[in-house]
């Protein structure tokens, strides 16, 4: 399967499409060894998420690592971020702009197309199917685009992160009932920004359609919230614990907010 996917019972899709780690062998071998690295993964999210299922959230999280093609992008490869430096579709480099493919190996328009075919589209497709199930079943849905990035990436912003950055595309693909009750949980003295340097990116604006009952919101979290983040890129229990709770909380409050 080019993802996993698991359909709950509640009116709660949790997408991760930067949590694979994949790369098909025929892909690898125009690579360099910075792709072997991964190291612009989303890690450990479906770790760190692990209580959905008991809560009855449906779940879709990704096996190809986003170096191969970038779920979280138009397939037409517009900047989400209009003057701002941002990796593509198919990225040809990290985020510390380290080479991702080998002399002459950069995949072309054809290359592109057919990994959108094949990798892609059916995440997508399921997306889509997971979301028009719901909204069958409970008339309106939270879709929650789930995301982590390492605390310190100069190409992309200035100094640190806030530990937790929400995206609402500047409050249009969610009500903003839907964000208060999620913000109103944060605890524990995690930093937040709303609609920040991180304002959702192609499921949050693509998908969000508050008229038409689908609200969503991205959350992009600090690595350093609950793992090492210089490779081999460890999970932190420790760490972890304590952002889970209002983790849970928030992803409560959505759930609930929905139901209302």
């Amino acid at each position: 399967m080019d993802y996993q996917f698991k359909a709950g019972s509640i009116p709660l899709l949790v997408s991760m499409p930067h949590v694979g780690t994949d790369i098909p062998d025929e892909v690898l071998a125009a690579m360099t060894p910075a792709a072997v690295d991964r190291q612009d993964t989303d890690w450990h999210l479906v770790r760190l998420y692990d209580f959905l299922a008991e809560m009855g959230a449906s779940t879709l999280s990704a096996r190809w690592s986003r170096y191969v093609i970038d779920l979280n992008r138009p397939p037409e490869n517009t900047n989400l971020y209009p003057g701002q430096d941002t990796t593509g579709l198919c990225p040809v480099d990290t985020f510390h702009r380290e080479p991702l493919y080998l002399d002459g190996c950069t995949p072309d328009e054809a290359e592109v197309r057919r990994r959108l075919q094949a990798y892609w589209k059916p995440y997508h497709e399921q997306l889509r199917a997971e979301l028009d199930r719901l909204l069958a079943l409970h008339g309106r849905v939270v879709l929650w685009d789930a995301h982590s990035i390492a605390s310190h990436v100069p190409r992309f912003f200035e100094g640190k992160l806030p530990d937790l950055n929400f995206g609402t595309a500047d409050g249009k693909s969610c009500a903003p009932g839907l964000t208060e009750a999620v913000v109103a949980r944060v605890d524990g003295g995690y930093t937040v920004a709303v609609n920040g340097r991180f304002k959702g990116g192609h499921i949050t604006r693509f998908y969000g359609a508050p008229a038409r009952g689908v609200h969503a919101i991205q959350l992009e979290m600090c690595q350093s919230t609950y793992m090492d983040e210089a490779a081999p890129y460890g999970y932190r229990s420790d760490l972890a614990a304590q952002v889970r709770q209002p983790l849970r909380a928030m992803m409560q409050a959505a759930a609930d907010w929905v139901r209302a």
